[in-house]
């Protein structure tokens, strides 16, 4: 079982940065993928960047140039630099993460608000 802890979500103005964290902890076979999702008030929850424990990396299009994933295996913990900050970022951000054998878990989520 994988558990997994957000940090880092908060009130910033527009055009500003945060950094948001996530940790895994438990019993960790072996992670694969890593990603942060988001869901805005009334919509759908999207995927905003994921990393691979071999480095491939995806980002949404509407954060490409934006926002920065980085992972780092030993410690299983990924980082999202999120700058330059929209009022349409605002959201919640989920940690997600799979292990090899197919499980599948989810962080509880921090908020990310935007507006001056």
């Amino acid at each position: 079982q994988v558990h997994l802890v957000e940090s880092g979500g908060g009130l910033v103005q527009p055009g500003g940065s945060l950094r948001l964290s996530c940790a895994a902890s438990g019993i960790i076979v072996s992670i694969t993928a890593m990603e942060w999702y988001r869901q805005a008030p009334g919509k759908e929850r999207e995927m905003v960047a994921a990393i691979t424990s071999s480095g491939n990396i995806y980002y949404a299009d509407s954060v490409k140039g934006r926002f920065t994933i980085s992972r780092d295996n030993a410690q299983n913990t990924v980082s999202l630099q999120m700058n330059a900050l929209k009022a349409e970022d605002t959201a919640v951000y989920y940690c997600n993460a799979f292990e090899s054998g197919g499980d599948e878990y989810w962080g509880q989520g921090t908020q990310v608000t935007v507006s001056s």
